[in-house]
């Protein structure tokens, strides 16, 4: 779980997101989180899809996924390291209101 503070990014690529500058600004806002590289730094993705594949329902399913960035990128954007949080199922899109559910 310390990957992400033991190897530094030789190249200057951004293939993980501790190289993005928002990372980086989250570590100057809270270097009491930031001190400990063991804390559980977790990414949230969310999208919608019709499951009868037709356009003509308009009903959606949204799943929500957790993925933790603390592993390499290897092992973080792997399918079997993603967590299915939870399920929304609607007649339409949760947008704005996807907070209630979280």
């Amino acid at each position: 779980m310390t990957w992400n503070a033991s190897k530094d990014n030789q190249d200057g690529l951004m293939r993980h997101p501790r190289d993005f500058e928002g990372w980086k600004e989250f570590d100057l806002l809270h270097p009491e989180f930031a001190n400990d590289p063991r804390n559980v730094r977790l990414g949230l993705a969310s999208d919608g899809f019709n499951p009868f594949g037709t356009m003509s329902t308009s009903y959606n399913i949204w799943p929500v996924v957790i993925i933790i960035y603390n592993r390499p990128p290897w092992e973080c954007m792997k399918q079997t390291s993603f967590i299915l949080s939870m399920i929304i199922p609607g007649k339409q899109m949760s947008g704005n209101e996807i907070d209630v559910y979280l």
